[in-house]
């Protein structure tokens, strides 16, 4: 009877730890995504470096200047954007191995396991807020790539 009921706690357990594990997964997918812009920054900040040292022109160049400030900001909110978001994801596989022990070893840390998915939520909002900051970014560096583009097509 007695290992019936340890089955049944880890049950219990188990079925707790399950919405943590699904916010983990949007966590997931949501670096996936972050990631991925960083890399189309980066490839984007290397276009235009290479862009800019075969320039003559101090306006052309100046444009180009402008639109690698905007992708060296978009780089350090979407690094921040990704280290906040990780640590978010790291809180909550915490919380989930302290549902487990809590669970196993029968500890009374429930207020710890909230401070840990209260946190972990704190990062995630403030992630997807520097989210949106880079995308706002993104827009005004489209901006001055266009200024360029409209440079460039008028020197032909």
């Amino acid at each position: 009877m007695n290992s019936m009921i340890e089955v049944t706690d880890l049950a219990l357990v188990i079925q707790l730890a399950v919405a943590p594990v699904f916010l983990l997964a949007g966590i997931a997918g949501f670096l996936n995504v972050i990631s991925g812009r960083l890399g189309r920054i980066v490839d984007r900040a290397r276009v235009v470096g290479q862009r800019e040292l075969r320039l003559s022109d101090p306006e052309q160049k100046a444009i180009c200047q402008q639109e690698l400030k905007f992708l060296w900001r978009r780089t350090k909110v979407t690094n921040w954007s990704i280290g906040l978001c990780t640590a978010a994801g790291l809180l909550v596989c915490i919380l989930i191995v302290s549902l487990f022990v809590g669970g196993f070893w029968q500890l009374h840390i429930g207020g710890l396991i909230i401070g840990f998915f209260v946190l972990a939520l704190v990062l995630l909002i403030v992630a997807l807020m520097l989210f949106l900051k880079e995308v706002q970014l993104a827009t005004r560096t489209l901006r001055v790539a266009r200024e360029f583009s409209f440079e460039d097509v008028g020197a032909r």
